[in-house]
C-alpha cells in the first residue's frame, strides 16, 4: 500500500527509530511501512497519523490505492 510516511517523517526531521518508540513498533516495522512491503492495522495508522496531525487517508494515500486497486481487478 503506497503511504507517505517517510516523507511526513522526513518533513519533521525524525528518525525511524524516534518514530517508533512514539507508536510502540520497531524500526524495522517503520522501514518496513517505508518501503511499501508492509501494511499497518488501523489502530498503527491511526497512531502514526495522530503523530503527524493528519489523516490516515492522506497519510496512506487512501484515494490513490482504492483507484489502483480496482484498476488491477
Amino acid at each position: 500500500m503506497k503511504n507517505r510516511v517517510k516523507e511526513f517523517r522526513s518533513a519533521r526531521n525524525m528518525t525511524q527509530q524516534q518514530l517508533a518508540d512514539l507508536v510502540y513498533v520497531s524500526s524495522r516495522t517503520i522501514i518496513s511501512l517505508e518501503k511499501q512491503n508492509y501494511n499497518p492495522s488501523l489502530m498503527l495508522a491511526y497512531k502514526i497519523a495522530l503523530v503527524f496531525e493528519t489523516t490516515v487517508e492522506e497519510l496512506y494515500c487512501l484515494k490513490e490505492n482504492v483507484k489502483n486497486e480496482k484498476e488491477n481487478l
